[in-house]
């Protein structure tokens, strides 16, 4: 990975305040070096889809291994009210947690544990907003990314979301959109800070400021011989743009100059993107390649591709980077040991109870490769050759007939990365390649197959032995 911007620059008070008060609580009182673990996973799955594309994990362990409070941090927090005792403690702070995880890319489900931090209590419980603000956005941006190079089989994807992105966030949603499945971004500062690919085309503005649509073509591509895309649609595609582009594009090949592309931006992309594959074929300009942009997801793509629309890439802005319709992936963060106990969350809705325990998840396949299920088991327990279904009783699955694949892998010790980054490139190769194993009715938009995800029997116990221990001390019948 290249050399950090400063934007991703994160100080210990990249947090929620309650984080650095509960460290406070935990300092005076002698439990904030205490182990303790926490797992990271998500509830409900995105755009009514069956699956989640987990990113973000390279920038947080990048991010990790070098938190630090600052003398300006200290400062802040000194006059804030935070104790100087506590801030003399914080001032030796290092982020010394183990840290195990699916890798970047991994196809994941609900309930699941994704990450697990191990370590002191302190450092475990302040990285928590930190660690779901960069993965939860990411795998949602990775997420709907991917739902697009679903249905755009082999066409190009670009991200030009940037102007519409939440703030700086728009370098991660680059960055995620290729993980995703996008092949370039526009955002420049992102394709220099991540490695990725960049593309861009012209805005109307250009076009209007020379107030003739054929000079303003001749000059741009002058300026860009390698980015010769022309916008078609300023005042009139059909009549106006098609026609000056077609005309600059000829004139330009007895120049030396090649016109690479014509972009869409309004319109019905479907009928004009035919018409305009029709005049570019007739003029002898088959190599110009077709452009469509203008609020486009994976549903309209989806229609434009069954309409037998000739487009050869889309660029995808606003509903890409703002996770249309969601806009939010439910991860959380809870603790699920401390001090050697077993911890969790108790809920009215069983859905919202947490599992306890240090866990491991388990990937089963059958012969072919494809994935079946995933059972959550404790790290301790026998691999299961049966999972019992989370939430409704006496309902299990026999899985001794299945390939086993263990998920989550030891990636940082003591604070430090045990392997060097891996390129965005091959993160999305491993994005596809996963995809390629999931079955298909898991990746359809309308009414996905749920996934099976399970427990192992002794977490499935342990999990009711605490929720009998915790019902009966808050109903009197504990000491």
């Amino acid at each position: 990975m290249k050399a950090r911007s400063k934007l991703l620059d994160f100080s210990p008070l990249y947090t929620d305040l309650y984080q650095l008060a509960m460290g406070q609580a935990y300092f005076l009182d002698g439990t904030a070096q205490k182990p303790a673990i926490f797992d990271y996973f998500f509830r409900t799955i995105p755009f009514q889809g069956g699956y989640v594309v987990f990113a973000g994990l390279e920038i947080l362990l990048e991010t990790l291994e070098n938190l630090r409070f600052s003398d300006d941090d200290l400062a802040y927090l000194k006059e804030i009210g935070f104790r100087q005792d506590y801030l003399d403690f914080l001032k030796e702070f290092r982020f010394s947690a183990d840290v195990y995880s699916m890798p970047e890319g991994e196809i994941v489900f609900p309930l699941e544990p994704i990450i697990r931090i191990e370590g002191q209590l302190f450092e475990a419980q302040l990285v928590e907003t930190l660690l779901l603000n960069l993965i939860n956005y990411q795998s949602l941006i990775a997420t709907k990314a991917s739902r697009m190079r679903l249905v755009a089989g082999s066409r190009l994807l670009s991200d030009f979301g940037l102007r519409r992105a939440p703030g700086p966030g728009g370098l991660l949603a680059s960055r995620a959109a290729v993980i995703g499945g996008f092949d370039s971004t526009s955002n420049v500062e992102a394709a220099r800070l991540f490695n990725l690919e960049p593309a861009g085309t012209m805005a109307h503005s250009f076009i209007e400021s020379y107030g003739d649509e054929f000079k303003a073509f001749q000059k741009f591509v002058e300026a860009n011989p390698e980015r010769a895309i022309l916008l078609v649609d300023t005042y009139d595609t059909l009549r106006s743009g098609l026609p000056k582009a077609i005309k600059a594009g000829l004139e330009l090949e007895k120049k030396g100059y090649k016109l690479k592309a014509v972009r869409l931006d309004s319109g019905d992309l479907a009928y004009l993107s035919k018409r305009a594959r029709a005049r570019l074929d007739a003029a002898g300009l088959k190599q110009v390649k077709i452009v469509v942009s203008n609020l486009l997801d994976e549903y309209v793509i989806k229609s434009l591709i069954e309409q037998g629309a000739p487009i050869d890439i889309f660029g995808v802005g606003t509903k890409l980077v703002t996770g249309v319709p969601d806009a939010a992936l439910d991860g959380v963060y809870k603790l699920a040991m401390f001090d050697g106990e077993p911890r969790m969350k108790l809920s009215d809705n069983i859905t919202k109870t947490t599992l306890p325990g240090r866990k491991q998840v388990t990937r089963f396949a059958d012969e072919q490769g494809c994935f079946m299920a995933d059972a959550i088991h404790l790290v301790e327990e026998k691999l299961p050759d049966r999972m019992f279904h989370p939430f409704e009783v006496g309902k299990s699955l026999e899985l001794k007939n299945y390939q086993a694949e263990p998920l989550l892998r030891q990636v940082m010790a003591d604070g430090k990365r045990l392997h060097p980054g891996t390129e965005i490139r091959e993160i999305s190769t491993y994005v596809s390649q996963r995809l390629a194993q999931l079955p298909p009715e898991h990746k359809r938009f309308e009414y996905p197959h749920v996934y099976k995800v399970g427990l192992g029997l002794r977490l499935y116990s342990l999990r009711d032995e605490l929720i009998k221990k915790y019902r009966n001390n808050f109903e009197g019948g504990g000491p």
